[in-house]
């Protein structure tokens, strides 16, 4: 969702595609793609560095030299670049192409010696800005592209950065890869519970007053919660695949951990449908409160037309200009004494028998 309110407001998704018979794996970059930056991470079980602004000549004398190799790559302007790191790393062409051209379903490839994860990842929790994130893995390293920064990554960097023992420098890449998917996943935690108590709020407001605002406020909110479920669907069948696949640089105690990552995706995907449910439910009560509100005013103004209607009457007739010296049928009660509070007398008793009735048919 594009930066906005806290209910989900996002821009339109554009997928970008190459132009009509372009030769696969072309890479054409996106006008509006942010510049690159490279941020290249060395990992040993004794040590690990870390090395901001990164260039090509830093990572072509580092790769070799360490166990784990991770390269994030923030912006996709840069077609060089993604070319050259995509050589240096042996990465797929065809996987390269789905990289600079966003707006892929989320998926999983398999390679001869590389896997390419692609998923949507919440990049700003609070503004819940989506953008894709592609994950290369293989034995000894880990590429991930952003389109722009901002990330759930922190968090493993921290453990990267602990003291030992520490599973993220000692357990090999494909855990390192394990770790980035399992903190996209986690960061859907955070919009999707702030979500659910906003509704909650708005359920209780509702009760007590319905409003037109509450109306847009339900609408926005279930058209966040169908964005989350297009992410989060076919991330568990990613996840699903990368359980079920037999490659040799994805070891099978990884594969334990990224069954924990599925058994989270499957808890989301359960929350966001426990919450389109309430939602569709809290809009059809708000129609219903809505209506009977109507229907409510509607019964009263009756009522109020009902009592008025004999006394409009009276009034009209007492009102007409009438000689009663000219006939004794020519309206008399104008000559009486005490005519005017007689007749309102009458008038206020004929409303409060009309109330009383209208009570006692339990009308009011």
């Amino acid at each position: 969702m594009a930066k906005g309110d806290s209910v989900g407001k996002r821009a339109p998704l554009k997928i970008r595609r190459p132009p009509v018979g372009a030769s696969p794996g072309t890479l054409i970059a996106d006008p509006a793609a942010r510049r690159s930056e490279l941020r290249l991470t060395l990992i040993s079980p004794e040590k690990f560095k870390t090395i901001d602004n990164a260039s090509i000549d830093e990572l072509n004398t580092h790769y070799d030299r360490w166990p784990v190799v991770w390269l994030d790559c923030t912006g996709l302007a840069n077609i060089q670049l993604i070319e050259e790191i995509g050589r240096i790393f042996n990465l797929h062409p065809l996987a390269l192409e789905d990289v600079v051209n966003s707006g892929q379903r989320p998926k999983v490839d398999f390679f001869e010696d590389h896997a390419f994860v692609v998923m949507r990842m919440i990049d700003d929790v609070t503004a819940h800005r989506y953008e894709q994130i592609a994950v290369f893995f293989g034995r000894n390293f880990v590429v991930t592209f952003q389109e722009r920064e901002g990330d759930p990554f922190d968090p493993v960097r921290k453990r990267i950065a602990a003291a030992m023992p520490n599973r993220l420098r000692s357990r090999g890449a494909d855990y390192l890869a394990y770790a980035l998917i399992d903190a996209i996943a986690d960061s859907y935690f955070p919009p999707i519970e702030a979500a659910s108590e906003l509704v909650d709020g708005i359920e209780d407001q509702m009760l007590n007053t319905p409003h037109k605002h509450q109306m847009r406020q339900l609408h926005e909110l279930r058209r966040a919660a169908n964005v989350l479920k297009g992410a989060l669907w076919p991330m568990r069948d990613t996840l699903a695949t990368l359980i079920r696949n037999d490659v040799t640089f994805v070891k099978a105690e990884t594969k334990i951990f990224f069954n924990d990552t599925l058994d989270h995706s499957l808890r989301l995907i359960e929350l966001v449908e426990n919450q389109r449910d309430m939602l569709t439910g809290l809009i059809e009560m708000h129609l219903s409160l809505t209506q009977a509100r109507t229907n409510d005013v509607i019964s009263y103004l009756t009522i109020v037309s009902v009592i008025f209607m004999p006394l409009t009457f009276l009034v009209g007739v007492w009102g007409m200009n009438f000689e009663p010296e000219s006939s004794p049928w020519n309206m008399p009660e104008l000559k009486t004494y005490y005519g005017y509070p007689a007749a309102l007398l009458f008038m206020a008793i004929i409303a409060v028998g009309l109330i009383a009735f209208f009570k006692w048919k339990k009308w009011l």
